[in-house]
This record gives structure tokens, C-alpha cells and sequence, in this order.
């Protein structure tokens, strides 16, 4: 009887750690079918004058409530979050619009990061660890390439927000390592949809809607790959050495 409901505790206790990954994915998919039609660019496109008053009026106000709603965004993975970079840069300029996009796309990441690691990656982690062959080859590989593999998935434009946050919580990385490599990484994709957010006005003005495809035209996605080649450097060499070793 001891038995039974020690290991009911521990199923209830397992259950409730998932509830906050659950609470997140709930409100992901929830949001793509009640907030769809909200957070769009003619949203922005209408409200901008009414946006643009507030800002003025009440700037610190301004920087708090965009902040708040960016961190929400991110964190449940609502839509929007791109017409949320646009508007930072729309309000504040691509400075320091980009620190608030950055700083607040970081805060609502690691709401993702701590919550799957808080319901998975702890006993995920724990498992590849006391695994043997292939499993726990692949989580040594990551161990000692953390650094790098953190800002190549940051980087890399095709890789989905949600699955850059939730892959480093499922292998064990460390808080500090993921904020850090986090708030680096985003910069120059967060920079590049800031800058064209700056440039709303002009766009609005001329009934057009920005591209937002600019983040993949060469003069562009080149220096953002080279970044990436760059963090992948240090595992290439370290491949390269291993095998002169052998």
C-alpha cells in the first residue's frame, strides 16, 4: 500500500511538472486560432497613429507595456511575434527598438527553456546520461560543443524560435549559457527586422507592406551565415583534430 501511493505521488508529481509546457503549447495553439487576425501588420498599420500618441505621451509606459506584450508573445508562442519586432522598430527606431526586441524575445525564451526542462530536459537529460552507444555519443558530441551548436541554431534563419528554445532545454545546457547565447544570437536577425520596422513610416505612407523576406536576399543572409560558419568553426577543428589523433 506504501508502495502504491508512493508511486501515485510520484506519477502526480511527474504530471505536475509538465502542466506549464502543457500551459505553453495550450496557449500556442489557442493563439494561432484567436489572435491571427490581431496581431498582423494592418493592425499595426491602422493603430499607428493611436501607438505613436501613447509613445509620446507616456514613453516609459510605452517601453514597459511593448515589453510586456513581446515577453508574452514569445513566451506562450503566440502569433506575431515578427510584427511585434516591426513594431519595436516603428515605436523606438532601430535603437534601441532592438534592445527592447532582443532583450524581450530572450526573457519570453527562456519562459519556454525553463519550463521543458522543468517538465522534460531534468529526466531527459538524466536518461542520455546513463545511456550507452549512439544516445549518449550524441549527448557528449553536444556537451562538448555547446557554445557552438547554442548560437548555430540561434543564427541560422530556418531554424523555428519554439525548437531553438525547447532543443537546448531537453539536453541538459545551463540557464546562463542559454540567456547569454540566446541574447547574442538573435541580434542580427532581431537587427535586420528592427531596421524595418524603422522604416514603416515611409512604407505605410506609400500603401505598401514591408518585405519581410529581406533577412533571406544575399546582401543579407550572407554575413548572417558567416556568423554561423563561424560558431561552427571551433567543432570542425575539433573533428579535424581528433582524427589527426587517431
Amino acid at each position: 500500500m506504501a508502495d502504491m501511493t508512493e508511486t501515485e505521488t510520484k506519477t502526480r508529481a511527474g504530471w505536475a511538472r509538465m502542466l506549464p509546457l502543457a500551459g505553453i503549447i495550450t496557449a500556442a495553439l489557442g493563439g494561432a486560432w484567436l489572435l491571427g487576425d490581431y496581431l498582423t501588420f494592418e493592425a499595426l498599420r491602422d493603430n499607428r497613429e493611436a501607438l505613436i500618441a501613447y509613445r509620446d505621451a507616456h514613453y516609459l509606459a510605452a517601453v514597459a507595456v511593448f515589453m510586456g506584450i513581446y515577453i508574452v508573445i514569445a513566451g506562450f508562442s503566440l502569433p506575431g511575434a515578427t510584427i511585434a519586432t516591426l513594431a519595436g522598430g516603428f515605436l523606438f527606431g532601430t535603437f534601441p527598438g532592438v534592445i527592447y526586441n532582443v532583450g524581450a524575445a530572450t526573457v519570453g525564451a527562456v519562459i519556454i527553456f525553463l519550463a521543458a526542462r522543468w517538465g522534460l530536459g531534468e529526466k531527459l537529460s538524466a536518461k542520455m546520461d546513463a545511456s550507452e552507444g549512439r544516445v549518449k555519443a550524441i549527448k557528449e558530441g553536444i556537451d562538448e560543443n555547446q557554445w557552438s551548436m547554442l548560437f548555430l541554431i540561434r543564427l541560422v534563419p530556418v531554424v523555428p524560435f519554439f525548437v531553438a528554445n525547447l532543443i537546448p532545454a531537453l539536453v541538459g545546457v545551463s540557464l546562463w549559457r542559454y540567456v547569454v547565447s540566446t541574447f547574442i544570437g538573435i541580434i542580427p536577425g532581431g537587427l535586420v527586422y528592427t531596421s524595418v520596422g524603422a522604416g514603416l513610416g515611409e512604407v505605410f505612407a506609400r500603401g505598401e507592406t514591408p518585405n519581410l523576406g529581406i533577412i533571406f536576399e544575399p546582401h543579407v543572409l550572407l554575413p548572417i551565415l558567416g556568423l554561423a560558419a563561424l560558431a561552427l568553426l571551433p567543432v570542425v577543428l575539433k573533428a579535424i583534430r581528433g582524427k589527426e589523433a587517431i
